[in-house]
Parts: structure tokens; C-alpha cells; sequence
């Protein structure tokens, strides 16, 4: 298994907390990559500071962005998407700024099975239709 989803796998399971507290580790998505942690919550969309938490700790270039659509400018572009690679969705409309991220963990013939930060407010696998995703991106390693 690449280390893309080892670290990634190590958060499965954590999940937004109910009410006026929040998930310490969550919290931990934001501040890690550089943001102020009075300003979130774990309420707050979250997806996009989960994969950067996780291609941070692997050692990979991140976005360091909160929208799902700023991965579209990390890593190459693939056709051969291998499991760990980053995955890109559109949410609502292909034209919206709004979208997804996750780490493919394997394909179907009509899905792409994605390991994600707020995928059920939680960390997860879940299914997503093909006939969202905006591109497969291949991580390159930090230079540093």
C-alpha cells in the first residue's frame, strides 16, 4: 500500500462532533496546513483540508487550499489512475467552483471508490459517480 493511503487510512473513522464542540483532529485538517484554527469548525467543509493533512504527512506536494478544485493544479493529470491518486469531483455543476477530493481506492465500471475527509461528516470510503470527476491527479514527492 502506498503511503498516500496508510496516512490517510490511519483517520478513517474520524467524525464531526455534534453540537457546539469539535473534533480536535479535524480541527488539526486546518491548522496543520497553515489556518487559523479560530476560524473553523468541524461543520466547515472540510474535504480539501484532509487531503492536504494527508499529502503533507506523506510527504507530498498539497494544494494548500480549502476548495476541492484547487487539486486540479497539483500533480499531473493521469489517464491510469493508480489507488493513493488524487480523485476530483464537480459538486453540483461541472461549471460550479464547488467540488470534492479524495484518494481513489479502486474503480468500477460506473464508480470511483474515494477514501475522504467529509464524506458523511466523517473520514470514509464511499462511491461516487464517474460522471463526476474532473480529472485524476499523480502526487509528486516534496522536494524537501
Amino acid at each position: 500500500m502506498n503511503n498516500v493511503l496508510s496516512v490517510a487510512l490511519s483517520q478513517y473513522g474520524v467524525k464531526e462532533v455534534k453540537g457546539m464542540k469539535d473534533h480536535p483532529q479535524i480541527i488539526n485538517y486546518f491548522t496543520s496546513i497553515g489556518f487559523e484554527q479560530s476560524k473553523f469548525k468541524d461543520e466547515t467543509a472540510w474535504c480539501s483540508a484532509f487531503a492536504n493533512w494527508v499529502a503533507k504527512e506523506a510527504g507530498f506536494e498539497h494544494s494548500k487550499k480549502l476548495n476541492a478544485r484547487s487539486w486540479l493544479g497539483v500533480g499531473e493529470s493521469t489517464n491510469s489512475p493508480q489507488p493513493g491518486d488524487v480523485v476530483v469531483l464537480w459538486r453540483e455543476d461541472p461549471t460550479s467552483w464547488k467540488g470534492h477530493v479524495g484518494f481513489l481506492i479502486k474503480e468500477s465500471k460506473r464508480y470511483v471508490y474515494l477514501l475522504g475527509g467529509n464524506q458523511g461528516n466523517s473520514v470514509s470510503i464511499k462511491a461516487y459517480p464517474k460522471n463526476r470527476i474532473l480529472d485524476f491527479r499523480k502526487l509528486k514527492k516534496n522536494k524537501f
